[in-house]
């Protein structure tokens, strides 16, 4: 017993741990390698896009609650924006539960709206190259800040003056006691329409990223994008008069120039033009 004690144990080779990549694919500066593309069945997308749209659906249902809470005050915050006499109207008995439940899902679609985007983005990423995932990846945190000041915007900014303009308007012909689902649609129109609006500096640099408009173009159709945005400011203002128009107008007019700056600052090599280095090399 004693011998087979003083025998020496084997030892087992051992494994080389996995590292795991520190950053993301798309982070990680160009090394000349290719794009790899993960191949999936028509199965395999199905259900992927059933995950990515149950696991939207949840956010919407969680968001829904907090939603329910935040109704009260915001359709408190609505009425005294209307310039109403004692409250807004209703056509039907169930007007109030309808409308109360509609602003809750109105809020949860906006508060669960980053989660929803990331899910679409995440759908789709796989068949996007690493240059395209950087743009998208890069540009996503400006696009829910433009989205948050455009809806902060309309809601604290261009409704309360748009209904303040309508409420004194012929106001000794006329009784100014609007409808509560006009009111409401009134300014989700409004709220929807300035936060995709507002997204023109994104929409700017992605075009000149990927060298389908230059900054330099952007700066010589100005006059040309500036009725673009009057008629875009005439969709999306409920009413056509020119005040509530400029109020819509001017904001998206000073993001177009500063979408040339951003333009001119950040995509200065668009995708596909060849480095600096290349060029000399080449000459």
């Amino acid at each position: 017993m004693s011998k087979l004690a003083r025998l020496p144990v084997p030892r087992l080779p051992r494994v080389p741990k996995v590292r795991r990549p520190s950053r993301p694919d798309w982070m990680r500066p160009d090394d000349g390698s290719e794009d790899f593309f993960e191949e999936m069945t028509l199965g395999e997308h199905l259900l992927e896009l059933r995950n990515r749209l149950v696991r939207a659906c949840f956010s919407i249902g969680i968001a829904f609650i907090i939603g329910v809470i935040l109704a009260v005050p915001m359709l408190k915050r609505i009425n005294e924006q209307a310039h109403t006499q004692g409250g807004l109207d209703i056509q039907s008995p169930t007007d109030p539960i309808t409308i109360y439940f509609k602003i809750a899902l109105y809020i949860a679609i906006g508060l669960s709206l980053p989660l929803i985007l990331y899910q679409v983005i995440a759908f789709v990423a796989p068949g996007l190259t690493r240059r395209e995932k950087r743009i998208v990846f890069t540009a996503l945190p400006f696009v829910m800040i433009l989205a948050i000041l455009g809806g902060a915007y309309a809601f604290f900014v261009a409704a309360p003056r748009a209904l303040y303009f309508l409420s004194n308007f012929l106001s000794d012909s006329f009784s100014w006691q609007p409808d509560a689902g006009n009111v409401v649609t009134f300014y989700m129109t409004l709220i929807l329409g300035l936060a995709i609006a507002f997204q023109i500096p994104v929409i700017m640099f992605i075009l000149a990223k990927i060298n389908l408009v230059s900054p330099k173009k952007m700066g010589e159709i100005r006059k040309y994008a500036f009725i673009v945005i009057l008629i875009l400011a005439a969709v999306i203002t409920p009413s056509t008069d020119p005040i509530n128009m400029s109020i819509v107008a001017v904001p998206l007019y000073i993001l177009y120039e500063f979408g040339i700056i951003i333009a001119k600052i950040f995509a200065r090599t668009p995708i596909g033009a060849p480095p600096p280095m290349a060029e000399l090399s080449g000459d």
